[in-house]
């Protein structure tokens, strides 16, 4: 492992503790990699992100795309303050209980505006949810 690998794992590690006792932690997410813009986080759904009629529900699906994208501008501006602007997600295939992957990257950014992009799928690869976030620097 080279030292930006080491840098990127002590960052993902200090994020994911001071994360722990945020909404973040409420939903049960977990890091899985973050490496060249991307970001990939985890989370085993449970009973209790169902809705319902047994599927995921789309605000537990909302909520994951706005962490990984964020997160994914946090990374671009370390030293910044960065806050959703606008969220757009498309519901394509419904998810159920079991593991989630969301894999999330930067798409764009200006001064003061970052753009992502962003995609849900269970465990065998099948997308469910994709969409897109507007991020703005504060």
């Amino acid at each position: 492992m080279d030292d930006s690998e080491n840098v990127i794992n002590h960052n993902m590690q200090r994020l994911a503790e001071a994360a722990a006792s945020t909404f973040w932690g409420y939903l049960g997410c977990e890091f899985v990699h973050i490496q060249d813009g991307v970001v990939t986080i985890a989370l085993e759904a449970k009973p209790h992100h169902l809705n319902p009629i047994g599927m995921v529900h789309g605000g537990v699906l909302s909520s994951l795309l706005d962490t990984a994208m964020g997160i994914v501008t946090m990374t671009a501006r370390p030293e910044e303050k960065v806050v959703t602007t606008n969220l757009n997600v498309h519901f394509v295939s419904p998810l159920y209980a079991g593991r989630l992957l969301v894999t999330a990257e930067l798409v764009h950014q200006s001064r003061k505006m970052l753009t992502a992009q962003g995609r849900v799928t269970d465990s065998e690869g099948k997308l469910g949810t994709m969409g897109t976030g507007t991020f703005r620097v504060i």
